[in-house]
């Protein structure tokens, strides 16, 4: 689809600067775009790629001019950008409305309007799916299990029995919901499976990456609150709560009956003990190690976690160490040498 400049201006509310009847036919990152495309510019560590880009033209913050070439003025140019992509980028995919005749449909299945039933997709007994939901090839829904409406579940998708899912909710392919908590005592020298009788929770709006696991509580519920956003490859333990708009990327874990409140941030690779509490708004960095309670809006780094600034200060004396080396090496020598 090609847009005049103008129009793609007046779509995202931007100042225009520049030829507004340049035609766009397409949209890219700032590296890889060609002439044609429209971009645009959301992090100032990437302005000199503003002299360099073939785009035809870019959207910038406000305070941004670059006469060399047409550019959007917006508050929030990734924001702007993703309304583009809406208008001009590729055609979303369609899913037919039914059921596919191969899919496996069990006793007391209820199904919404407008729902779309891949191939080999498998309902259990007793689940509900709610409307213009999608159920892409070979998912498959256990017994019992509550599907809302407007949810997309990509390829592959395991929810076992009594789960509940939420509104306007994306999984991804290969995530599992619903999954046995890790439970084991160990009795005569053997590990004997605790059994998981609870369930699942997963609130509206929620977005769960590929390969996740979500594993079901031991008793009463594992909770995903609306909003939330999960990485590929996070394993979120039995009884774990996650509070409202939180964000957890790539490989992270949390291991059981631990509470997160609202828009924690939980970085790539960062580790959380059993039954802590992290405070509304608590930043854990990248490959953090936590073992204790942290408090709203805190921010904790290393492992064993501490606070990042108690953090940076460790790295500064660790960094001063070789200097203190040869200071101490030398006042020995010098209390060595034989007085005069």
């Amino acid at each position: 689809m090609q847009k005049r400049l103008q129009d793609i201006a007046a779509l995202v509310g931007g100042e225009l600067v520049g030829a507004g009847d340049l035609m766009i036919t397409g949209v890219s990152g700032i590296k890889e775009a060609k002439e044609g495309d429209i971009t645009f510019l959301a992090n100032p560590k990437y302005l000199p790629l503003l002299d360099t880009t073939k785009a035809s033209a870019v959207l910038v913050g406000k305070d941004i001019s670059f006469p060399a070439k047409p550019v959007i003025r917006v508050a929030n140019p990734s924001l702007a950008f993703s309304r583009v992509i809406e208008l001009i980028g590729p055609e979303k995919i369609a899913y037919p409305s039914g059921v596919h005749p191969s899919a496996v449909i069990g006793k007391g299945v209820t199904l919404g309007k407008d729902v779309s039933i891949q191939p080999h997709v498998v309902i259990e007994e007793g689940a509900m799916v709610g409307d213009r939901t999608v159920l892409c090839a070979g998912c498959y829904v256990g017994h019992f299990s509550l599907i809302g409406a407007d949810t997309l579940i990509y390829p592959n998708v395991v929810v076992r029995e009594r789960t509940l899912i939420g509104s306007r909710v994306i999984i991804h392919s290969g995530t599992v919901i619903g999954s046995d908590g890790f439970g084991f005592t160990m009795i005569d020298g053997k590990h004997v499976k605790i059994p998981q009788i609870g369930i699942v929770v997963i609130e509206d709006d929620v977005e769960i990456g590929a390969n996740v696991t979500v594993d079901r509580a031991r008793f009463d519920r594992t909770v995903i609150k609306r909003g939330t956003k999960i990485d590929n490859l996070v394993q979120i333990a039995h009884n774990v709560i996650i509070g409202e708009h939180s964000i957890l990327v790539a490989q992270s874990g949390v291991a059981g009956s631990t509470e997160l409140g609202k828009y924690v941030t939980l970085a790539a690779q960062a580790g959380l003990v059993g039954h802590l509490k992290v405070g509304d708004g608590a930043i854990i960095a990248a490959q953090a190690g936590v073992t204790k309670d942290i408090e709203p809006r805190g921010m904790v780094v290393g492992a064993p976690a501490v606070d990042h600034m108690k953090f940076k200060r460790n790295v500064a004396n660790v960094n001063r160490l070789p200097k203190l080396i040869d200071r101490v090496a030398a006042l020995e020598k010098k209390l060595e040498e034989p007085r005069k």
